[in-house]
């Protein structure tokens, strides 16, 4: 095979999974949403994901008022610690870290799921008995994961701004009023939104990602283990190239 036909063949295959891929998210979006269903996949995808978004948002925030305190002491700063801590986790690691926490725990999770639903014909039975599977299995999850990812990214920069601060007046003298004061002269309601508007685009990358993933998989063990790992690598790489257009255009002028 020449280079050529290499080249021909990969560019074909990009575009063929481009327009299954928005084929399918537009099915989703369109299609009707069971509320009931809904709740049942937030509690899975986004209540069960709380506890590793505090626990790491725990030890974001101690780790950057710790690099931020003495960075910023050489250039006698250190009162501006909080604005570093709050604007760091609401502008960046906030939503991105999330996003990655939650594919690493949840869209993974999506993917593997649809995709012994797969295996085992359930998707084929549903389909048998007149039941619209992209409405039953799809969406329910979409929606959960679109609402979980911006709320968990809230509990994670409120969490580690908050350690962040405890650190920083139990172990680095910085006091309550010199913390919280700069943030609020300095942090405004742009930064906040900014961060809630990259969390809900992260979540519904990630969403996309997992879930065609899992519907398209090979349905057999190693196709389901390639499209699991697929959905965290996919899902991680474009959450860092959305980040930084979206950085580009909220921050950057652009």
């Amino acid at each position: 095979m020449t280079i050529f036909s290499k080249v021909y063949t990969l560019t074909f295959s990009l575009i063929y999974s481009l327009v299954k891929s928005l084929s399918l998210i537009l099915r989703i979006v369109i299609s009707k949403l069971s509320i009931r269903d809904c709740i049942i996949q937030i509690k899975a995808v986004g209540v069960n994901s709380i506890i590793i978004i505090v626990t790491s948002g725990v030890f974001i925030g101690l780790v950057l008022s710790l690099q931020g305190y003495y960075t910023l002491s050489k250039f006698g700063a250190h009162s501006l610690l909080g604005v570093m801590v709050a604007l760091s986790v609401l502008r960046e690691l906030g939503p991105v870290v999330t996003a990655m926490l939650f594919a690493g725990r949840a869209c993974s999770s999506i993917t593997s799921e649809i995709g012994l639903m797969k295996a085992t014909d359930q998707i084929n039975s549903l389909k048998v008995m007149n039941v619209n599977p992209i409405s039953f299995i799809l969406s329910t999850r979409f929606w959960a994961c679109m609402i979980s990812g911006p709320i968990l990214a809230l509990i994670f920069a409120t969490v580690a701004i908050l350690a962040g601060f405890i650190l920083a007046e139990a172990a680095l003298g910085i006091s309550y009023g010199e913390f919280w004061s700069n943030i609020q002269s300095s942090v405004t309601a742009s930064d906040i939104s900014n961060g809630i508007i990259k969390s809900i685009v992260f979540a519904f990358i990630t969403a996309w990602i997992a879930l065609y993933q899992g519907y398209y998989c090979i349905p057999d063990s190693n196709g389901i283990a390639k499209a699991t790992t697929k959905t965290v690598v996919y899902c991680c790489m474009s959450v860092l190239g959305a980040d930084l257009i979206l950085t580009s255009i909220m921050f950057g002028g652009v």
